[in-house]
């Protein structure tokens, strides 16, 4: 039997999955997917939100701020890349103006350091790229970017190091109370555990309905997004926000830590929880807004665009609570649940141990995780010592990025290993760049096949039914 069963491998349940593991216990995280961070961790616009916009009182605004003030340490902690580059809400009239003074006392009630208004004298030396357009702005220096899914992979690989254990294409079916706790059951499996988390995303209301809970909804919030090359990163140096509505912070450019320009998102409700398509409408408004914030907008340099949908929670607020013994909601976690995360998961694991859960805390317990990119940012020295020791170091597969055959292996390899294109992707970058895979793809292929011990044509790009080969296209097809 678990201590604790965390249903739901995005950055929510990630990083509840490691400040557990500090103590005593035993965890398991259970994923419907092949690989963790496949929801709304995934596709987001990357962004730890300084914390002015959520209502002043709410647990958005409260662990928002918590959260934001936890990342650096956390990121250092786990070798993810954190970059504090400032943020910026534009404004372009005396209407914008009014909302920009209303965010900057909203943020000062929220507890936000250094949030003041710029004016455009200012605003141009710091962004010489704005359209002439803008006339004022908010500053927030404690706005920052991050890589969301590397975050969330780091999370759990620390997790797993320090003890926990990750069942992926475990797709639950059904939570049964016990004497002791509950018995989760998918298709082909089941676990039992006396506590229960409740980390799924936009389906965290099915999940709660499942243990009896129908307290709330949630429901999916399409955004889509432009990624532009990294040539492009330049462009602005602080994340760009307009001034945001009830559907959203708005169209946003930012770099990212990877040194990319990022467009997006659209904000659109809809009902199919599985539809990531985008649509032209949507390119359309990235592009109509993001021109407006920008004397000139390369878009000749799109190298691909892509779709998320968030997790909109029926009661505005984020849904964190216990409706019954020893079961825990972590759900409606939208737009700021990224830079909430670590302030988030200590909030899960305090209910946790007001409900009884034990927590005595392991002497062995290590916080440290080395970069996923350590070949990748070593000096030229040292990237010849290791490919000294290693030869697949030495071998380029992934050209745009420069991402090496040792790279890739160790992504298959280290927790929680890559099981599939999509999954090295998120791990080393490879396919990344402006070939978007064609290059690197085959061979990415041929690495997951020897090193997994499956067919070629048996390697998905995402788990499934998503085969990436299907039938030889010379001698014949396969008997």
């Amino acid at each position: 039997m678990y201590d604790v069963a965390i249903i739901g491998a995005g950055v929510i349940g990630g990083m509840t999955a490691r400040t557990l593991s500090k103590y005593n216990l035993k965890i398991c995280i259970l994923e419907k997917e092949n690989d963790v961070a496949m929801g709304a961790t995934k596709a987001n616009s990357a962004i730890v939100h300084a914390g002015f916009d959520a209502k002043v009182g709410s647990l958005k605004a409260r662990l928002n701020v918590q959260g934001s003030k936890k990342m650096p340490a956390v990121c250092k902690e786990l070798g993810v890349k954190y970059k504090n580059n400032g943020s910026l809400v534009i404004g372009f009239d005396d209407e914008d103006r009014n909302t920009l003074n209303e965010l900057l006392n909203r943020g000062i009630k929220n507890g936000v350091e250094g949030l003041r208004i710029v004016e455009k004298q200012e605003l141009k030396q710091m962004e010489p790229n704005l359209s002439d357009d803008v006339l004022c702005a908010l500053y927030a220096p404690t706005g920052a970017i991050i890589c969301p899914y590397d975050l969330t992979i780091a999370a759990i690989g620390n997790a797993m190091d320090n003890g926990a254990e990750l069942k992926r294409n475990f797709a639950v079916e059904s939570i049964d109370d016990t004497l002791n706790g509950y018995i989760i059951k998918s298709q082909n499996d089941s676990v039992e555990a006396r506590f229960a988390v409740n980390c799924a995303g936009i389906y965290s209301d099915k999940i709660a309905a499942l243990a009896g809970d129908n307290g709330f909804d949630v429901h999916a919030r399409r955004g889509e997004y432009i990624l532009l090359d990294k040539e492009c990163g330049g462009m602005v140096t602080h994340t760009i926000f307009r001034t945001p509505t009830k559907m959203g912070k708005g169209i946003l450019v930012s770099p990212t830590v990877d040194g990319n320009l990022l467009l997006g998102p659209t904000s659109v409700d809809i009902t199919d929880k599985e539809n990531k398509a985008t649509t032209q409408d949507g390119i359309d408004e990235i592009i109509k807004k993001a021109k407006e914030n920008l004397v000139t907008l390369p878009l000749a340099k799109t190298i691909t665009s892509f779709c998320g949908l968030r997790a909109v929670g029926s009661t505005g607020d984020f849904i964190i609570n216990s409706p019954k013994k020893h079961f825990i909601n972590a759900a409606g976690i939208e737009s700021p649940g990224l830079s909430a995360s670590p302030a988030i998961a200590k909030y899960i694991v305090e209910l946790l141990s007001e409900q009884g859960l034990t927590l005595v805390k392991k002497q062995n317990y290590n916080p440290i995780r080395m970069s996923s990119h350590t070949f990748f940012e070593a000096s030229t020295e040292e990237k010849n010592k290791m490919i000294k020791e290693n030869p697949s170091y030495g071998r380029i597969v992934c050209r745009c990025e420069g991402i090496t055959e040792g790279e890739i292996i160790d992504a298959i390899h280290r927790n929680p290993g890559a099981r599939d294109l999509d999954g090295i992707k998120r791990r080393t970058r490879a396919q990344m760049g402006r070939c978007q895979g064609g290059f690197c793809g085959p061979y990415i292929t041929e690495i997951l096949s020897r090193e997994l011990e499956i067919p070629f044509d048996k390697v998905t790009k995402f788990g499934g039914q998503s085969l990436i080969n299907v039938a030889k296209t010379k001698g014949g097809a396969p008997q």
